[in-house]
C-alpha cells in the first residue's frame, strides 16, 4: 500500500497528482512527495523496521512508490562506523563515519535516489530512463537500468574521471560527452526531457528521485540507537542530501521514533565550487551561480537547484557551511584511509576536511555525538591523487635486502630462535 498523498509546491504550496512533474505551473518553485504521516504511524513502527530485510527499502512507507521496487532491492543500511582512530586524531570524543562508499551496487549513495526513481518511472509507464551527471549518478544510472532492462542515456561534462566515465559505458549505456559544465550539461538534458519525453532522474522524476536521500538519514538514526547525532556533516553539489537528511531527521520525530535532540547540520563544499557556502557565510538568500574549478568533481554544480534550501537548513538547525581547498581535501582523504582505512572519493575528503575546520572554528563541541558522511568510493576519483602518494619500495628477492631496508626504516624485527 502506498502512503503518498501528492507532489506539493515548496513555496506556494499548491498540490499536484504523482506524476512526473518537477516544477510548480504558478510560481516555479520546486515540487516535493508529501506523504499520510497519520497512517504511516497506524502501520508502521521500529519494531517492524528492526525485522525488514538490511536495506533502504525497510523504510518503504516513507518511500514514493505505489508498488514494490523493481529494482535496487539490495541498495542501502551501509555501515556506520564508529571512527576510533580519526575521533582521538580530531579530538573528539563520539565520531561516525556514515560510509556509502560501499553501496551496492556502484559505490555511492547516489543507488539509493536512482533505484527509487527507476523504478517511480516504471510505474509511470516510461521506457527509456536518462541523468544529466558529475559521476556518480551515471553509473548508479547505467548499473540500475541493466538490472532491470531498461534502456538508459547518460549526460556528463565530456572531462570526469576516466574511471567514472569507464564504470558507467560498461553496463552498455549510451553515453554522452558534453564540452561544457555540469551545469550546461542539465540545460541541455532539460530540453531533451520536454520534447522526448524520457524519464531524466534529476529532472522531470526528481521528487521522487530526491526523497531516496532520506534513507541516508533514517538509516544514521537506527544505527544509532534510534537517536539522532548532534552534528552532521553533508558533502553538497546540488543540495538535494542535505535537505532530504534533514527531512528524515524531521519524520522520524513526527512518528515517534526519535527524540528531537537539536541536530545540527553543517554543509561542506570545494572552495573551487562554493556557492551554496558563499550565501550562507554571506547571509544571502541568493545563490550566486559559480564556474567550478576543483578536482571533487562529484560536487562540481556551479548552480545548485536546492542552494536555497540547503543554506536554510542549515541556518534553521544552528549550523553553518565551510568549504576546502583542493590540497586540503587531499590531506583529509589520505587521513581516513590512514586512521579507518576507508577510501574516500574526494567528496568524502571534503566532508572531513570541512569537519576538520569546523572543529577548529569551535563550531562543532568536541564532547558531542559527530556523523561524517562519506558519499562515494575513492576508486572512482583515484587520479586525484596522483603524486601525492609515496611510491612502493623495490627490493630484490633476497632476505638480507629487506633487513636493511627494515633498519634503515628504524624498526625492529624479531628472529625465530
Amino acid at each position: 500500500m502506498s502512503y503518498m498523498k501528492a507532489l506539493k509546491c515548496r513555496e506556494c504550496g499548491k498540490e499536484y497528482a504523482k506524476e512526473a512533474l518537477h516544477v510548480c505551473e504558478l510560481c516555479f518553485g520546486p515540487l516535493e512527495v508529501i506523504y499520510e504521516y497519520d497512517k504511516i504511524k497506524e502501520v508502521l513502527t521500529r519494531e517492524i523496521i528492526e525485522k525488514r530485510a538490511p536495506n533502504m527499502w525497510r523504510y518503504r512507507e516513507l518511500l514514493p512508490l505505489d508498488n514494490e521496487p523493481s529494482v535496487g532491492a539490495q541498495v542501502g543500511f551501509t555501515p556506520l562506523v564508529r571512527a576510533h582512530n580519526l575521533g582521538k586524531a580530531l579530538g573528539l570524543k563520539e565520531l561516525y563515519i556514515k560510509n556509502d562508499a560501499v553501496n551496492f551496487p556502484t559505490l555511492s549513495f547516489k543507488d539509493r535516489v536512482v533505484s527509487v526513481a527507476i523504478s517511480r518511472a516504471r510505474e509511470l509507464g516510461f521506457k527509456i530512463v536518462a541523468c544529466a551527471s558529475t559521476g556518480n549518478l551515471a553509473n548508479s544510472v547505467a548499473a540500475n537500468a541493466a538490472a532491470c532492462g531498461m534502456e538508459s542515456y547518460v549526460f556528463i561534462p565530456y572531462d570526469l574521471e576516466k574511471t567514472k566515465i569507464m564504470g558507467t559505458i560498461v553496463y552498455g549505456a549510451t553515453v554522452v560527452g558534453i564540452k561544457g559544465t555540469y551545469d550546461e550539461v542539465n540545460r541541455l538534458c532539460s530540453e531533451i526531457a520536454g520534447k522526448y519525453g524520457w524519464a531524466f532522474v534529476n529532472i522531470n522524476i526528481r521528487p521522487y528521485y530526491a526523497e531516496g536521500s532520506k534513507t541516508f538519514g533514517y538509516e544514521i538514526a537506527e544505527q544509532l540507537g534510534w537517536k539522532l547525532p548532534k552534528n552532521i556533516i553533508v558533502p553538497m553539489a546540488g543540495g538535494s542530501l542535505i535537505t532530504k537528511i534533514s527531512k528524515s531527521f524531521k519524520e522520524f520525530i513526527k512518528l515517534g521514533f526519535v527524540e528531537d535532540t537539536g541536530t545540527k547540520v553543517f554543509g561542506a563544499q570545494a572552495t573551487g565550487c562554493s556557492p551554496i557556502i558563499n550565501a550562507v557565510k554571506e547571509g544571502s538568500e541568493l545563490i550566486r551561480p559559480v564556474k567550478p574549478n576543483t578536482i571533487a568533481k562529484s560536487l562540481a554544480i556551479g548552480n545548485p537547484a536546492d542552494g536555497y534550501y540547503s543554506a536554510k537548513v542549515m541556518r534553521e538547525s544552528g549550523g553553518w557551511g565551510e568549504s576546502v581547498t583542493d590540497e586540503e581535501i587531499i590531506s583529509a582523504m589520505k587521513l581516513l584511509a590512514e586512521t579507518e582505512g576507508i577510501f574516500a572519493e574526494t567528496a568524502g575528503g571534503v566532508t572531513l576536511g570541512v569537519t576538520k575546520k569546523l572543529i577548529e572554528q569551535g563550531r562543532i563541541n568536541k564532547d558531542e555525538s559527530v556523523v561524517v558522511c562519506v558519499t562515494g568510493n575513492g576508486l572512482k576519483t583515484q587520479e586525484a591523487l596522483n603524486g601525492h602518494l609515496s611510491e612502493p619500495t623495490i627490493i630484490n628477492s633476497r632476505l638480507s635486502e629487506f633487513e636493511d631496508l627494515v633498519k634503515a626504516n628504524g624498526k625492529e624485527y624479531v628472529v625465530k630462535a
